[in-house]
């Protein structure tokens, strides 16, 4: 039995740095990794999607060249090409996040899958270690439904998609949110035909009801197929494809496509660690409890990550590292409650959101001000020739403090921050106002809109 001062268990956005934590502070660490290095945002998440994103709108910018004043021809998207640029950038992180762990000082690096074989000893490889202090960090992968033919078609995910080097002729998306939204446009702009299959009434359901329909007409312009109310989906075989059969209001019965992509939501990674026999907890989800500070019901385990519900983001799941490795190297009292929900969805133009929806103003009852003001009525986005989108902030009405924000629009997923970093600070809104902001920007806009604001209704 080897004993360590921490064990941590998988390399997503929280173990590695932990890991260099411990490393700095002269401790001794075991990290263990069954699959790739770096996890998801590496290897199948953000890094290699957001090279398809940026690859998918050079195509589509390169088509609009009339609109810019040049020729570009016949554009063909060379997929073998595509690919091999993923590959090599994700390549790059992922080698990264392996070296630099082999490298820190009194870190011990496993590769195989753990298993909990007490509350405070691990089993890698038939190797047993021991710590006093253990770290989740084991990600979460695609759900997949128990719907009707599943298992009879050939079909896809976020993770298997990284490994195509060809165009599909026709994909069908199942499932209208974050994940399914970006893919749809990615392979629009390509060259596939795209259709999209939504249960919900509409696409991204936990989105204001603005933004999840200008989001739609984006799509929608750039011609990709949208059936939503598709209460029940099943699949089947079709010659040179699949059918995708649902039963919605309006529309055809089913979706023929070439391939389809299931983008229907994650599940944790947690059912084959032997959680149980460390004493440590799940919910029905199979997410692991933790407490404020991400301390699992068991003294001395943690969980970190999308593996224990709290978020489902690289940067969250960063977030928790910041606030285990602060709690416990310098003595701090952070706690998951203390951050502003802000994430970004990654279609052109982006969408940046923070803090509260406007569903959620309106059940915490207080008295609220909104602006909202048109992407074609900003300069730099007219200068681009990208005037698709809003801005919106909502404000306290008593306190002027910023109480969530969507910025749909081109530079969303970047001037967002400027709202988020004030609400960290509680300032009123009229910080910002006060600002001198560059020309032109996004950014710049945010003064003149906040002196717009109106009832909240």
């Amino acid at each position: 039995m080897k004993h360590f001062d921490a064990i941590i268990i998988g390399t997503g956005q929280s173990g590695p740095s932990l890991a260099a934590r411990f490393s700095a502070a002269d401790k001794t660490v075991a990290i263990i990794e069954r699959n790739k290095f770096g996890g998801t945002c590496v290897n199948t998440g953000c890094i290699p999607t957001k090279t398809l994103v940026a690859s998918a709108y050079a195509a589509h910018v390169a088509r609009r060249g009339d609109e810019y004043g040049f020729v570009a021809g016949d554009i063909r998207v060379d997929m073998q090409r595509v690919k091999a640029r993923k590959d090599a950038v994700s390549g790059r992180s992922n080698k990264g996040v392996e070296e630099w762990l082999r490298g820190l000082k009194g870190c011990t690096v496993l590769q195989g899958h753990a298993r909990f074989q007490s509350a405070n000893t691990v089993v890698v490889n038939d190797e047993v270690l021991r710590a006093e202090k253990i770290y989740i960090n084991v990600g979460g992968r695609a759900s997949i439904p128990e719907m009707p033919g599943i298992h009879d078609v050939p079909f896809l995910t976020n993770s298997s998609i990284m490994g195509i080097d060809f165009l599909p002729k026709h994909l069908v998306i199942v499932g209208g949110s974050y994940v399914g939204l970006e893919f749809a446009q990615i392979y629009r702009r390509f060259g596939s035909e795209v259709t999209i299959v939504e249960m919900g009434p509409r696409l991204i359901g936990r989105e204001d009801q603005d933004v999840s329909q200008a989001v739609r007409e984006v799509l929608e312009a750039e011609g990709i197929q949208i059936r939503v109310n598709a209460e029940c989906i099943s699949l089947a075989k079709q010659d040179g494809g699949v059918a995708v059969r649902v039963e919605c209001s309006e529309g055809a019965p089913e979706a023929v496509g070439s391939h389809v992509l299931l983008a229907v939501g994650r599940i944790p990674n947690t059912s084959d660690l032997g959680l149980d026999k460390a004493g440590v907890t799940t919910d029905k989800r199979g997410y692991i409890v933790v407490d404020d500070q991400l301390q699992t019901k068991v003294p001395g385990i943690w969980a970190m990550g999308d593996c224990n519900g709290r978020g489902a983001f690289t940067h969250t799941s960063y977030n928790d590292y910041e606030i285990v490795a602060d709690n416990l190297f310098n003595g701090d009292h952070r706690r998951v409650s203390d951050r502003i929900q802000a994430y970004a969805l990654y279609t052109d133009p982006p969408l940046g959101r923070c803090g509260m929806t406007d569903a959620e103003i309106r059940k915490s009852g207080r008295r609220a001000l909104v602006t909202k003001y048109p992407m074609s009525r900003v300069s730099r986005a007219y200068e681009k020739g990208e005037t698709q989108g809003f801005m919106k902030v909502c404000v306290d009405a008593e306190t002027k403090q910023i109480l969530g924000a969507a910025i749909l629009g081109v530079g969303g997923d970047e001037v967002i921050h400027v709202l988020l970093d004030i609400m960290y600070a509680k300032a009123p809104y009229t910080v910002i106002q006060r600002a001198m902001h560059i020309h032109p920007t996004v950014s710049e806009y945010l003064p003149t809109i906040l002196a717009k604001l109106e009832p909240f209704v």
